[in-house]
Order: structure tokens, then C-alpha cells, then sequence
């Protein structure tokens, strides 16, 4: 039976790209400390990293410059996170492994799957501190809305994977989007933004005059 909130229509295409050898080099070696696989089932979060922290996951990282650089300021904060990062496309999963292992990180773990997927099927319900998504595709043309990743749906898992009070934090250039997004997440309550990092699309979008839109809101 097909869980109520997998979607046959994904939010996004997978362009494989180029690896470089590095990248290709850490999927080998790095992926037994950092890389989680669906077919692991649910985690057990209470012990998945060394140190125990709030829990913050990452949906669609891209290159994961930005979530590294989260990760990495964390330890050298009072209030330090674990990160569990969600991305399908594989250099991006490489290029992170890489700058984590090389800095030898502990509070980050990697899947390289659909994030759907990893929500149903491995986060235990009401476990996560918080979950960030920025600049997710805006598919800006009206006949691809539909694959846009906030949805009704996709709401209803994200929350049911928060914490109550737990912090939901969506970054976007397209003034569009950011209304629809705040449409979708009308019966959620605002709250304060929380401090992230400039990422690589963002300097794109304000190279191009886009205006970022920065959207939170806690989970019940």
C-alpha cells in the first residue's frame, strides 16, 4: 500500500553531472562515517552520533558548501547541532563528504536519496529540532507547480517529523513561491528566523536582483 504522503510526481530532476576524482574518492571512503541508507529503516537517533545534540535536517543541500560551513561553526558554539543532510545528486553528496571528512567532522550524517523517502521511512515521528530547506526549485513556469516540493503533503510529513516548537526554515529568491509557500503553511505558527549561512544559489539569485525571501515557522 502506497503511504498517504509519497507523491508519483518528484520535485526534482537528477542531473548527474561530472565527478571529480576527489568526490568520487570520498563517496568511497567517507560514506561508512557519514552516509545512511533508506534501506537501514528507521534510525535510532538517541545514538546515531557521538555527542548528543538537537537535530537539524537539511533537505536538498546541492553542493553542501553551506551546510558544511553550518556544521562546522556549530562546534565552535555553546549551542552545537547535529546535522542530517538529504540530497539526490551524487557530486553533491561527494563534494560534502569530502570538506566533512577533511575536517573531520562528528555531527554530520549524509543520504543520498529522495527526501521523501528518508521522512517516511528512517526519521522516527516527532524526533527533529528542525528541518531547513533553501532555495528549493521554484519550477517558476504555472504548469510545473505541481512539482513544486511544499506542498499540502509534504507539509503534513515535515510536521509530523518536528518536534513540538521544532523550527521549520525555507529560504527563496521567487517572491512567488514564497507566497505559496506561506499559503501552505497558513495553519502553522510564525516564528523568529533562524541564523544560517549565504549559499552559492542565493549569491546567484541576489547577482541577479532577486529578493530572499527567509520564512519559519514551529510545528505544533
Amino acid at each position: 500500500m502506497t503511504e498517504p504522503h509519497r507523491r508519483p510526481i518528484r520535485s526534482f530532476v537528477i542531473r548527474e553531472g561530472r565527478m571529480t576524482p576527489g568526490q568520487k574518492r570520498a563517496l568511497e571512503d567517507a560514506w561508512p562515517r557519514y552516509g545512511l541508507e533508506v534501506s537501514g529503516g528507521q534510525l535510532a537517533l538517541e545514538t546515531l552520533f557521538t555527542v548528543s545534540r538537537p537535530i537539524i535536517c537539511e533537505i536538498g543541500f546541492g553542493m553542501g558548501d553551506s551546510l558544511f560551513e553550518m556544521a562546522a561553526q556549530s562546534l565552535t558554539k555553546q549551542a552545537q547541532i547535529n546535522y542530517i543532510g538529504v540530497e539526490v545528486h551524487r557530486p553533491g553528496v561527494g563534494h560534502l563528504l569530502k570538506l566533512a571528512q577533511d575536517a573531520g567532522l562528528d555531527n554530520l550524517k549524509v543520504f543520498a536519496e529522495d527526501s521523501i523517502d528518508v521522512l517516511t521511512d528512517c526519521i522516527p515521528p516527532k524526533s527533529l529540532d528542525g528541518i531547513q530547506i533553501f532555495f528549493p526549485d521554484p519550477w517558476h513556469k504555472k504548469k510545473h507547480h505541481k512539482r513544486r516540493l511544499i506542498s499540502d503533503s509534504f507539509a503534513r510529513l515535515l510536521e509530523s517529523r518536528l518536534k513540538s516548537g521544532g523550527v521549520l526554515h525555507i529560504a527563496t529568491d521567487w517572491a512567488h513561491y514564497a507566497e505559496s509557500i506561506e499559503e501552505t503553511l497558513s495553519g502553522w505558527r510564525k516564528t523568529s528566523v533562524p541564523e544560517r549561512v549565504e549559499t552559492k544559489y542565493e549569491r546567484r539569485g541576489l547577482g541577479l536582483d532577486h529578493e530572499v525571501f527567509d520564512l519559519a515557522y514551529a510545528a505544533r
